[in-house]
């Protein structure tokens, strides 16, 4: 007898957050580079393989919600107010985010995971390509709701430069007159932001 579908997406469910807590722990404990793949699946009681059924490697271990980003960053175009531009839509996701991950903060571990992702040249770098990887999604996004061509360059450029934009605007001390200023910029342009040049 198959068990019933809603079960066995708990247990997919439970087992991959395992291997994602046991990842951060072993992580935070030893430190990136001193964990391999098999230590994690032995402290969450897999094998090697049922890990790389959950996770693409030990990068994304660390990033458990990867697979949500496109579709919310597509869903922050498709489903904006109405007169709202795709700018000002991306602008509202990505403080979105700052603040969700300023409601992280909270949890003791969160400084503890920051500064390892910070302290690790690969986490890092996966957490800047975990981000921008989506940049065609979000430029087909754009076509379509601007009614442009699909390989249409300056919703690429949009795509790219919005998404290139997060990391400027998590990182300044003000990110709401960061984000403001940014997607200023993008949604009128150089000249219009800076007249006397």
């Amino acid at each position: 007898m198959t068990e019933p579908t809603g079960r066995r997406e708990r247990k997919k469910a439970q087992t991959r957050q395992s291997l994602a807590d046991a990842a951060l722990e072993l992580f935070l404990d030893r430190g990136y580079d001193q964990v391999g793949v098999k230590d994690i699946a032995d402290r969450a009681d897999v094998s090697v393989t049922t890990l790389f059924k959950h996770f693409s490697g030990k990068e994304a271990l660390v990033f458990d919600q990867d697979d949500d980003l496109e579709a919310e960053l597509v869903a922050a175009v498709r489903e904006r107010a109405p007169g709202q531009s795709v700018p000002q839509a991306l602008r509202e996701h990505i403080l979105l985010k700052q603040t969700q991950l300023a409601v992280h903060a909270a949890d003791p571990r969160f400084a503890d995971f920051t500064r390892l992702v910070q302290e690790t040249p690969a986490l890092r770098d996966y957490a800047h390509r975990m981000w921008t990887r989506h940049e065609a999604a979000l430029a087909g996004a754009i076509a379509e709701a601007t009614d442009a061509p699909e390989d249409d360059v300056s919703c690429a450029a949009l795509a790219r430069f919005a998404l290139e934009a997060r990391s400027l605007v998590l990182r300044h001390p003000e990110p709401h007159r960061a984000a403001d200023q940014v997607f200023a910029l993008l949604e009128h342009g150089w000249a219009a932001s800076h007249p006397s040049d």
